[in-house]
């Protein structure tokens, strides 16, 4: 990226690779899959097509309009592009994270909603759903995923992995970090023969939602 971009721009950038390299740190993604973008005003920042994430540079800005168009930038977009554009249409979203974490991909294989076996479910709005298969970087996996996240704050997506949004990168980040583990937890406690895990009922997750409100440092 020039000095001519922007400040916030920049610095936006800055989060967008950081946050993609930890997703690879931390196991969330292998090789250049997953991807990750952030909107600043009209302009959405993301990470792009088939670029290891540790050689992305501020040269290497990719930013498009929110019709698609790319303005910023000359290396190609993710082919997911069409995901996070659709996040950021339905939803007050500022960042989006989407990763291929094992134990959550899993799961998406075998539910159609995750098992409420931990209170963390709340921290995503409620029982996390998965959005129907459709192949990669389609319209019909926009709409799917769409559908799944109704209420929530992020999804699994059948056969592929995780969507999930936030305000700031840090907390659409935090999202599926919590989404991995709630998955992997339930593969856990599914894993012992004979015995099936106990569940929370609505009602007990609904008591949670309400005092997580007054959770954290206040201001």
């Amino acid at each position: 990226m020039s000095e001519q971009q922007p400040e916030p721009v920049a610095l936006a950038w800055q989060d967008v690779v950081a946050t993609a390299r930890r997703s690879a740190a931390d196991g969330l993604v292998v090789g250049t899959s997953g991807n990750v973008s952030a909107r600043v005003g009209d302009l959405v920042l993301v990470t792009p097509s088939g670029v290891p994430y540790d050689r992305l540079g501020p040269e290497d800005a990719v930013g498009v309009g929110l019709d698609g168009r790319q303005v910023l930038g000359e290396l190609r977009p993710t082919s997911e592009l069409p995901l996070h554009l659709a996040v950021y249409a339905e939803t007050g979203a500022a960042a989006v994270v989407h990763t291929h974490a094992v134990h959550a991909t899993a799961v998406s294989t075998l539910v159609t909603e995750v098992p409420l076996i931990h209170y963390a479910a709340a921290i995503l709005g409620g029982p996390v759903r998965t959005a129907a298969y459709a192949r990669y970087g389609t319209p019909e996996l926009a709409d799917a995923m769409l559908t799944a996240l109704r209420g929530r704050t992020g999804c699994l997506l059948a056969n592929h992995g995780t969507v999930t949004y936030g305000s700031t990168l840090d907390q659409a980040y935090e999202r599926t970090a919590q989404l991995e583990w709630l998955c992997r937890l339930w593969l856990t406690a599914s894993a012992l023969p004979g015995r099936t895990p106990a569940l929370l009922s609505e009602a007990q997750l609904a008591e949670v939602t309400e005092a997580l409100k007054g959770y954290g440092q206040p201001g």
